[in-house]
């Protein structure tokens, strides 16, 4: 029967000193370089990464692995972005994203296409 753990923290965090800075909803925060927005945010006591559209209720990382969308804020403007899925840079501006995602309509070129009968 397998004892060891199956989760191993990835070496260069453990190894790391390095640290960035970045802000959250315009709070600096000093954190480990090499970890996700959303493990930082995290370490750093933040709780509430986003309101629902409907009932504003808070929101924060849940699978951390980029599939329940629950970690979305905006990033240096961008928003809609998985905080779980991307590491963190010096200088980075972060907000908690309130109510419903924007989506951004880009059409798509349409060619007509000749039907052969």
């Amino acid at each position: 029967m397998r004892t060891d753990p199956l989760f191993q923290p990835v070496m260069s965090e453990v190894r790391s000193t390095r640290t960035v800075t970045l802000s959250f909803n315009d709070q600096a925060l000093e954190v480990p370089a090499g970890i996700s927005v959303a493990a930082a945010l995290l370490m750093s006591g933040i709780h509430r990464f986003r309101a629902t559209p409907v009932s504003e209720s808070p929101r924060a990382p849940y699978c951390m692995m980029g599939v329940c969308f629950e970690c979305l804020v905006e990033i240096d403007g961008a928003p809609n972005r998985q905080s779980c899925l991307i590491e963190v840079a010096d200088g980075m501006r972060i907000r908690s994203q309130e109510g419903a995602r924007d989506l951004i309509f880009q059409p798509v070129s349409v060619q007509a296409v000749e039907v052969q009968s």
